[in-house]
């Protein structure tokens, strides 16, 4: 058992699988993003207006999709963390995951948000 307050958490094969866990939330957000967009430019035009995104469902589409991928990605990560400190191993590489993750959802969210009402 490791004691936390020695601090020997270097495990590279942990913190592979954190990275990549990552950047698999982020790619699968930035695919949802890609796919929503575009369906959402094939859709009927707003009259004058050159917006995209000017009705409710294809704003609601635009933030709530990858928004919640990135929310239950952000959950996982912490799920991950408890799962890594039952084990005893080196658990703050996930607890970084999760906390960055959390951090690009919240600026997503708030971005997006504040884009598409405005």
């Amino acid at each position: 058992m490791v004691d936390d307050v020695e601090k020997r958490w270097h495990d590279p094969g942990m913190y592979r699988r954190a990275v990549g866990y990552c950047a698999g939330v982020l790619v699968v957000a930035a695919l949802l993003f890609l796919a929503i967009d575009e369906w959402a430019s094939r859709r009927e035009s707003c009259g004058p207006s050159p917006r995209t995104f000017c009705d409710g469902t294809s704003q609601a589409a635009i933030i709530g999709g990858p928004g919640l991928v990135l929310v239950v990605g952000t959950i996982g990560a912490f799920v991950g963390t408890y799962r890594v400190w039952r084990q005893h191993r080196a658990w703050p590489i996930w607890q970084g995951a999760g906390w960055f993750l959390m951090v690009v959802t919240l600026a997503y969210l708030s971005i997006g948000t504040g884009s598409v009402t405005s």
